[in-house]
């Protein structure tokens, strides 16, 4: 397979898409790490669960950093990614399964209520999100 051919493709598609678009494949790729983390808890594989616990507070802080602060909700969302990184930071370091599972719903909730909120932007003819 020509890998060149494939990351041109990658780049494209990444550069086609609305803000509100990469915002819910980031939310959409914390939620999938968070899934893998317990995955490899559960098999004791600690290598993958550290490299993909590290990669959901690398999302979060990445989304945090990213927030458009002129807007109200920011602030809350600041709040939100700020208890992320603390729980992740807790999970990481006991290995917590139990607060893994706890947390990956909020994740997921997060995700959805951005999805909603593109979807119905989009059908405003909008696609900006903060």
């Amino acid at each position: 397979m020509d890998r060149r051919g494939y990351q041109q493709y990658k780049q494209q598609s990444v550069n086609s898409m609305t803000s509100g678009e990469l915002l819910l494949l980031l939310y959409d790729e914390l939620v999938k790490r968070a899934t893998m983390a317990s995955i490899a808890l559960d098999k004791g594989d600690f290598p993958a669960f550290e490299a993909a616990i590290g990669r959901c507070a690398d999302i979060v802080n990445y989304l945090d950093e990213t927030l458009d602060r002129q807007y109200p909700i920011s602030r809350d969302l600041a709040r939100m990614y700020e208890y992320f990184t603390y729980q992740l930071g807790r999970i990481r370091i006991g290995r917590n399964k139990k607060e893994l599972e706890a947390l990956r719903p909020m994740l997921a909730d997060l995700r959805d209520a951005f999805h909603t909120a593109e979807k119905s932007s989009a059908g405003q003819g909008k696609s900006e999100m903060p």
